[in-house]
């Protein structure tokens, strides 16, 4: 954070330097350094808009400055305050469903799958390990709310949640 203050304020101390160059008859640079190409230009060509133009800028050289340090910022994928954009946000603690909180999950899962589950489809609706999930749905396979076959097609096991 220091390092940008520290490069804003050398921009801005480079940007009326260059203003400066229009008393010698080059008025529009510190527009160019910003990034205001049109307006450079035009300052060039016209001595400031006749000096005045070069004096109302030294007004607006701050504010120049921190624009075009916004757009700089925003091309390296930065924000405002300098922090990076889209960065992959990673969760290091996963929440992981336990006991009966686990199985209310399974069957929200089944009920939305059409009463059946695989051990996978368990795990990835819950965020809980392939074991955890299987223990609990062996525990309502033996409590009778749940009856194991082979999906047909596939041959993965599934269990119907007779129900729902």
């Amino acid at each position: 954070m220091n390092v940008e203050k520290n490069q804003n304020k050398d921009r801005l101390l480079i940007s009326y330097l260059l203003c400066a160059g229009g008393l010698l008859g080059l008025g529009g640079l510190h527009r160019l350094y910003n990034g205001k190409i049109g307006t450079g230009i035009l300052w060039l060509c016209t001595g400031g808009l006749l000096y005045i133009g070069q004096i109302v800028d030294l007004f607006l050289i701050p504010g120049m400055t921190e624009e075009y340090e916004q757009k700089l910022r925003l091309k390296a994928g930065l924000s405002p305050s300098g922090v990076p954009l889209n960065q992959a946000v990673v969760n290091s603690q996963v929440y992981q469903p336990t006991g009966n909180q686990l199985m209310v999950k399974l069957l929200e899962a089944a009920e939305s799958k059409g009463g059946n589950l695989t051990v996978t489809q368990g795990v990835k609706a819950t965020g809980a390990s392939f074991a955890e999930v299987e223990k609990v749905l062996k525990e309502m396979l033996q409590s009778g709310y749940v009856r194991i076959d082979n999906d047909p097609v596939t041959g993965a096991v599934t269990y119907h949640f007779h129900e729902l």
